[in-house]
Order: C-alpha cells, then structure tokens, then sequence
C-alpha cells in the first residue's frame, strides 16, 4: 500500500513538469492530429496532478481557504489567458464577455449540478449550509448583472458596451464585492463555508464537521503543502497553456464540424475549469457538498470579479469594441440558471432532481452555443 502511495505521488510530482516541458515544446505551434492526441494526454495528467495537490493544500489549510485557493489560483490564469488572446487576436471583442459566460454557466449549472446529484445519489440528499451558499449565490447574481446584463441596457455608449467610465466603475465596484465577499468568507462569517454533517439517514444539518477529530490522516507538513502549493501553480499554468495549445485544433474541429466560431471559447473554458470540476465531484462524493458549492460559486465569483478588472486595464491597449452585455438568449438562460439556483440554495438541502434540472440547464446552454 505505502509503494502503491509513494508510486502515485511520484506520479502527480512528475505530471506538472512534464506538461511544462510539452507546454514549452508546443507553444506557438499548430500541432496535427496525432500531436494534439499526445498533448491532450499531458493536458489530463496536469489537471488529474492539480486536483491532487489542491487537496493536499486545501488539507493543510482547511476550508474554505482551500476551495478558494483553487478558484482564484484558476481563474487568476484564465484571465492571463483572455488578456493574451485579446492582446493577440483579430476578432475578439466578444471573447471576454463569451468565456465569462461559458465560465458562469459551467460553475452555477455543470459543477454544482454534478456535485448536487452526485450526493444525492449516494447519501439520499445533498446538505450544505444555505447561508453560505446563499451569500456565494447572491454575490455571483450581483457580479454577473453588473458586468454582463447592463451593458445591453446603458445609452452613453452604442451596442452592448460600457463607456470608458461605465467600465471603470463595473471594474471597481467588482473588485469591491468580491473582497467583501472573501472578507465575508474567511475571516467574518467562516463558520457559515464549512462542510455541515447529516443526521444518520435524515439529512439534516446538525452544524460544521470537527475535521481535526473526523478520523482522517493527520494534516500534511509545512514543507509539503508548499511543495504542493508550486506543483499546483505549475499544473495550473500547464493546464491553460495546454488549452490554448489545444484551441488550434479544436477551431479545425470546430470549423469542420460547421459550428459557430463562439464554440471555442466554451470548450476551452470546460478544459480550464476541469481541475474545479473533479475537486468538487469528489468532495461530493465524501458527503462535502459545502466544499463543492464553495468551488462552484467561487470560481463563478473569481471568474468575474478578476477578469473584468483586469480586462478594464487591459482595454487602455487593445483597439476595437470591447462587448461585454449578453445576447437575449444568454440573458434568460442566465436568469434561469439564478432562479433554479435560488430555489435550490434556500432549503438547505438537495434532492437528485435538482441536480438534474441544473445538468439539463447546462446542456441547454452547450446546445445552443452549437445551434444558436
């Protein structure tokens, strides 16, 4: 058993730098199908690799700072990624607003549906602390309708666009509440973000899990966390710079399939968010759902509250129209999403249905980002 262990940390130290040395081999280039098989095979091993190490540091730390640190250290590269593909592109005025969405979508529907049915299914229903998750929840809902909703809406600029001052304050009333809300969440109100326990087959809440007398292996060292910690930060840069990588194909794939050109940016954001993904089914599956609502609306939070900031900077450079407002369609599969969201945050606790209702909102938005 502790070689079986020992061979598998081998394994998870090893990922990251060699999907650094392909990521460094591979950039800039447009590789054929036989190389893009091979690099997608490295790309996995770097998200399997993050997952791990995110645990392992999210151990050390305990929650929620450990599901936050996965969701800013993600989209904190995500948004380096649009900035460069923004500063780099020919036709992306939209690229921001597209990827955005896609991430929002993702996070509120996929991961926390995923997670939701997952529990369900295997412990009868999903509890959590509707508290927190309402908090998370409401701040996603404020974020998303400042920076994506009005802009369809404001007059001193044509199309869906902020003026130069609009976008200022969108960019600084973001970086507002998402450190209100981190405030809120770590230091505040902590209590309300920790995994609840479950009365036996009832599934009410009975308060916070001890997790220092829950039975599981005693916290890793100082050393190791750390160790972890730049082995995550490496698998991360792995991981987006291995997508980008993967977008030439995946636009050849997309082309020949005759879909639209938007497409892109959805499944690069599914690729980017799939360390977020796993880490949130398996807490689920060990009866943690508050830890996986946490990476859900987390990284729905981080994924607007950085990259529109960063992307306000960033526009002092770039030319042409920046659109940030949704299109009709995305503005009602998005007021949807927040109101399936409401109803199954306020009790507390979740059925297999609401994990459902939310998967299905998702494949409604794959299927219509496919055939608008």
């Amino acid at each position: 058993m502790s070689e079986r262990r020992s061979a598998w940390l081998s394994w998870t130290m090893l990922a990251p730098l060699a999907a650094i040395v392909v990521l460094a081999l591979a950039w800039g280039r447009h590789p054929g199908t036989v190389a893009a098989v091979a690099v997608g095979i490295f790309l996995i091993g770097a998200v399997l690799s993050a997952v791990h190490h995110a645990e392992v540091v999210a151990h050390r730390v305990g929650e929620p700072f450990g599901s936050l640190l996965l969701a800013v250290a993600v989209t904190v590269i995500e948004v380096a990624l649009i900035v460069t593909l923004m500063l780099g592109g020919s036709d992306t005025s939209a690229l921001a607003r597209d990827t955005v969405f896609a991430a929002v979508m993702i996070t509120l529907n996929g991961i926390a549906g995923l997670s939701l049915l997952i529990a369900a299914v295997k412990y009868r229903m999903a509890v959590f602390n509707p508290e927190g998750a309402g908090s998370a929840l409401m701040t996603v809902v404020a974020l998303a309708t400042l920076t994506l909703v009005l802009p369809r809406f404001t007059t001193s600029h044509p199309g869906p666009e902020f003026s130069s001052a609009q976008l200022a304050f969108a960019a600084v009333a973001s970086l507002g509440l998402y450190g209100i809300f981190v405030f809120t969440q770590t230091v505040k109100h902590r209590d309300f973000f920790l995994p609840v326990a479950t009365g036996p087959g009832s599934g009410s809440v009975s308060g916070p899990v001890d997790e220092d007398e829950d039975g599981h292996a005693d916290p890793p060292s100082d050393r190791a966390a750390l160790a972890s910690l730049a082995l995550l930060l490496l698998g991360l840069v792995a991981v987006v710079g291995l997508a980008k990588v993967e977008s030439y194909p995946i636009e050849d794939g997309v082309e020949f399939l005759g879909f639209p050109h938007s497409f892109v940016g959805v499944v690069i954001a599914l690729l980017v968010l799939l360390p977020e993904s796993i880490a949130a089914a398996r807490a689920a599956a060990q009866n943690r759902v508050q830890t996986s609502l946490n990476l859900a609306y987390g990284s729905a939070m981080a994924s607007i509250g950085l990259t529109i900031p960063a992307i306000a900077v960033a526009s002092i450079w770039l030319d042409g129209p920046l659109v940030l407002g949704l299109e009709p369609t995305q503005m009602v599969l998005l007021l949807v999403s927040v109101i399936v969201s409401i109803l199954t945050v306020v009790p507390g606790r979740s059925k297999s249905l609401q994990g459902f209702v939310h998967l299905s909102l998702l494949a409604a938005f794959v299927f219509l980002a496919i055939n608008p």
